[in-house]
């Protein structure tokens, strides 16, 4: 246990290590011109079933109020905290939940980040954003691929990708949502992983742009559900990805697989000798 943990002093130990991380991320704002996102997911919980669920979860905000106590200017840093339904070793209960967690966001004014691999495998991120969008002004989504656990795969152009975008863009939070990408596959090349991750997420973004979904909208609104789905079903045909060869022309870079063989490159003249 860390911010959870009954002794004052292992609690105190965390409790420092973060303010510590702030003042960390406070200096790569300040360097890169650019907010830093600093994200706190502990895995504090128990194997079996606990008698007092309360008790940890008052020392978690206890502890997470003193991690946040110095206001640090959103310019360079911004705070998020994230839930976790289970994890090895806290199998029956985690303290940190998906309510404890958008509580606290939406009472002291932080982001929530929302993982895609830390819910019920019949949960979805998607689902959740519009929800915790009219308590939190700001998200942190960590776009992940799950297998049977939390197992973080490479990010791809998937339906829960492509929701996730359109949650995004049909409700307007574009400015208010920042989208942090993760991929452990160690099987494959990493710049790989991250171009292929990288790449799916920005399809899946324009995929959403293009859609018109302002008429979508007010088909459902008048209560028209049958051209809803039939425009949604036809907007999955669009030649969209003309626009996203397009796009990546503009911006000088490879268009379709014309990038892998430069990462092949790479990885023979420069990973494989160090």
């Amino acid at each position: 246990m860390t911010l959870t943990h009954p002794d004052e002093k292992i609690r105190q130990f965390w409790i420092d290590h973060c303010i510590a991380s702030r003042k960390v991320s406070e200096y790569f704002g300040k360097e890169l011109g650019t907010p830093s996102v600093m994200n706190i997911w502990i895995p504090d919980g128990y194997k079996d079933i606990p008698v007092d669920r309360l008790g940890p979860r008052q020392r978690l905000m206890d502890s997470l109020d003193k991690i946040i106590a110095e206001p640090i200017s959103k310019e360079y840093h911004k705070d998020a905290v994230e839930s976790k339904l289970f994890g090895i070793g806290t199998e029956a209960y985690t303290a940190g939940s998906n309510e404890f967690y958008l509580g606290y966001a939406s009472s002291r004014n932080i982001m929530l980040c929302l993982d895609a691999g830390h819910f019920h495998p019949t949960e979805v991120i998607s689902d959740k954003i519009s929800s915790a969008s009219l308590y939190v002004d700001e998200m942190l989504l960590h776009v992940s691929r799950p297998i049977r656990w939390d197992s973080d795969h490479v990010v791809l152009l998937d339906d829960e990708t492509q929701a996730i975008a359109f949650e995004i863009v049909r409700n307007n939070l574009i400015d208010r949502v920042n989208i942090g990408l993760d991929f452990f596959d160690a099987s494959i090349n990493r710049i790989a992983a991250w171009v292929i991750g990288t790449r799916n997420m920005r399809k899946a973004l324009l995929r959403a742009l293009l859609e018109p979904s302002e008429q979508m909208k007010k088909a459902e609104l008048s209560g028209d559900y049958t051209t809803r789905l039939a425009m949604m079903e036809e907007n999955k045909s669009l030649p969209w990805a003309a626009v996203w060869n397009y796009y990546c022309m503009s911006q000088d870079v490879p268009v379709g697989l014309n990038w892998l063989e430069q990462v092949k490159e790479y990885e023979q003249e420069v990973l494989l000798k160090r």
